[in-house]
């Protein structure tokens, strides 16, 4: 595989239809929203969506959630040590080699090739750090969010021996009306020289991205209440290109059409603003 050629900008647009995208644990997991009362979606969740997806085409991933592991680990320090080649060279305290031992895992795993990832565990000397070429931004929606609670009941009770339903079987339940979210990134020429990032890796990532619900329904997510709308790839014609990531960025303009609250996607007009010599790859997921 060859090390990516050329920089890399996208912007990704998704719709979020009664779901909890991302739910706040320090706010009784209502879904997450900034001082101004816009949604967000944490880079972490966004990273951890990638990764199944990844995961999902059959590529080496090394954090796995623990209720989707296919390797038999349950710990990342069991999957670092299940790595013969990386646990003799972090193994040898004297001499081991930082650098070997992060080429060693990036070429191993496509999300430490991909996001980095920081290989300290207990009762090694050596510490390993490796920066990833791709950098997502936290999502944040387009439009100040609605969050509705809905209390729920349960018709059991959860141990035997009590004659009536305990007091705990009142919860909890919120999630978004609508909301169209935006999630912001790219990927780095420099960073993935080090690493081995790939352009094949970066069509995974493309892929990943244009699929990224796909086996992501849960109770607070049904299937189909988050959906990629539309996503925009701009892969630039050399690794420092004279236009910035962030103008790239604000060259996606979306403008509300109705008057009030929007109900879907089609309440919103997209426009992008023509940048000279670069033109983005556009797919519409809808």
């Amino acid at each position: 595989m060859s090390t990516l050629t050329t920089k890399i900008d996208f912007v990704e647009i998704i719709s979020v239809t009664n779901a909890n995208p991302n739910g706040d644990p320090l706010n009784g997991n209502r879904p997450r929203e900034n001082y101004d009362g816009y949604g967000e979606i944490s880079d972490v969740c966004i990273k951890r969506k990638i990764r199944n997806r990844l995961q999902d085409m059959g590529q080496k991933i090394f954090v796995q959630s623990d209720d989707r592991t296919t390797d038999g680990f349950k710990s990342l320090s069991e999957r670092a040590n299940g790595c013969a080649e990386l646990k003799a060279e972090m193994g040898n305290k004297k001499k081991a080699d930082r650098d070997k031992c992060a080429a060693i895992a990036c070429k191993e795993w496509i999300d430490v090739r991909s996001f980095g990832q920081v290989f300290a565990f207990k009762g090694q000397e050596v510490s390993v750090g490796v920066r990833g070429p791709v950098s997502i931004h936290q999502a944040v929606s387009v439009d100040p969010i609605d969050s509705i609670s809905m209390q729920i009941t349960k018709s059991v009770n959860s141990e035997a021996g009590k004659e009536s339903k305990a007091s705990d079987t009142m919860g909890m339940k919120h999630r978004v009306g609508f909301g169209l979210y935006v999630i912001k990134g790219s990927i780095n020429c420099q960073l993935a020289e080090k690493t081995g990032f790939s352009d094949e890796d970066s069509e995974l990532i493309k892929e990943a991205l244009r699929t990224l619900f796909e086996n992501d329904a849960s109770a607070a997510r049904p299937e189909g209440s988050m959906e990629v709308c539309r996503l925009y790839w701009w892969k630039h014609d050399s690794k420092t290109p004279a236009v910035s990531t962030a103008r790239v960025h604000r060259s996606v303009k979306i403008e509300k059409l109705c008057s009030g609250s929007p109900k879907s996607f089609e309440d919103y007009k997209i426009t992008v603003d023509q940048i000279d010599g670069v033109e983005p790859e556009v797919i519409d997921c809808m």
